[in-house]
């Protein structure tokens, strides 16, 4: 089956067209742009790219994969906004990915050890997930200092999900034909803006 694979989490700006048989992922096209700021201009754009690049329609799509972070608001909402719409507007399930679980579904096939996943959460603060060698979660996501995290732990550091990684990671639910879970991002952080506390009451003397 063909997937369409969109993430929007970290600066990168991406999307791709995977084919999926059992737990074999293999990319036919992909188009990427390291642009924090234009997550919302250049995605739709880029999925139409890669459909045409992988020679294949969107009516040939049998689902979008997309990672909803940890990640800030608005690359996230755009990606995740994304998905939906072309999920709806095919007819086709959009299954959600921890975008950290996308790295570490590429980063396991190199891995003989526990790692760490780590991209940049901004702020001087970075957001990570821990994994056995086989790529498999054991703690995360989480948002810390970087100098919070266990220096005896390799680190796969800064770098963004690739459609295959994305694919890898929902595999199993789309094969299935699982219902997906909700497209529900992961922003690990409380809003920067906060309720105005109650106004002092003023007195005369």
């Amino acid at each position: 089956m063909l997937v369409l694979a969109i993430d929007t989490a970290t600066p990168a700006v991406t999307a791709g067209v995977v084919e999926l048989e059992g737990q074999s992922a293999t990319l036919l096209a992909e188009r990427v742009t390291h642009d924090a700021r234009a997550h919302g201009e250049l995605l739709t754009p880029h999925v139409l790219e890669a459909v045409a690049a992988a020679e294949t329609t969107l009516r040939d799509l049998s689902a979008v994969v997309v990672g909803v972070g940890p990640g800030p608001f608005t690359g996230l909402r755009a990606g995740i906004v994304t998905a939906a719409a072309f999920g709806d507007s095919l007819g086709v399930p959009a299954y959600p990915v921890c975008s950290l679980d996308a790295i570490a579904a590429d980063a396991a096939r190199d891995a003989d050890a526990p790692f760490l996943v780590v991209t940049d959460a901004r702020r001087r603060e970075v957001y990570w997930a821990a994994y056995d060698a086989d790529g498999s979660r054991t703690r995360g996501p989480e948002v810390s200092k970087p100098a919070d995290l266990d220096d005896d732990v390799r680190r796969v550091e800064h770098v963004s999900p690739s459609p295959v990684g994305l694919v890898r990671a929902a595999a199993a639910a789309v094969t299935s034909g699982a219902e997906p879970d909700p497209l529900t991002p992961l922003y690990l952080r409380r809003p920067d803006a906060t309720l105005p506390g109650a106004r002092k009451r003023v007195t005369t003397p």
